[in-house]
Order: C-alpha cells, then sequence, then structure tokens
C-alpha cells in the first residue's frame, strides 16, 4: 500500500512528470478529462468507482456532459501523498480504456 506521508515539492514534481495531462492545481493533483459523450464519462466514473472504493481513498470529481474534474489530495495529511499518485495512475488506466 502507498505511503500516506505528505510529499514534498519535488516528489510531486516527479510524480507530475509520469501522469501526463495531471498538473499541481490548489495544492491538489488535478486532471480534466474529455470524453466523446456523456456515456463514456459516466462508465469512467463507475469503473473507476470500484478502484475507488477498494482503496478507501475517494477523490473530489465533478461531471457535466463529457466531462469529468478530478482533484486528489489526502485529507489526513492536508497535501499529496504517494496513495493520491497510485490513484491517479489507476484513474489514468481507465480512462485510456474509454478515450482509446
Amino acid at each position: 500500500m502507498p505511503s500516506r506521508s505528505k510529499l514534498t515539492a519535488e516528489q510531486i514534481q516527479d510524480a507530475l512528470a509520469g501522469l501526463p495531462g495531471w498538473t499541481l492545481a490548489d495544492g491538489k493533483l488535478h486532471r480534466e478529462y474529455a470524453f466523446p459523450d456523456f456515456t463514456h464519462a459516466f462508465g469512467f466514473m463507475a469503473a473507476a468507482a470500484t478502484r475507488i472504493e477498494a482503496m478507501n481513498h475517494h477523490p473530489e470529481w465533478f461531471n457535466v456532459y463529457s466531462k469529468v474534474i478530478v482533484d486528489l489530495h489526502t485529507h489526513d495529511v492536508d497535501g499529496i501523498t504517494a496513495f493520491d499518485v497510485d490513484l491517479a495512475d489507476r484513474l489514468e488506466g481507465i480512462a485510456a480504456k474509454l478515450l482509446a
């Protein structure tokens, strides 16, 4: 299981280098996905939900039609942890299947 220790600014930048499309916004890992339509966007969220629940690490996310906005942040440490990076990577894997 990934660490829930707060990452340094350098560690966050290193992590972002391996997460195309992700940025740092308001102290959170941030990504905006643009799917072809609502069905794909909702499918992404539904597919991600079971993995998210299994991790017990829930994102802040927002959906309007074909767009899903995700922010990751570990509330317990008020910062970004390896747990957030791991979840971002898992979300990328799910999204890749729906964006192909």
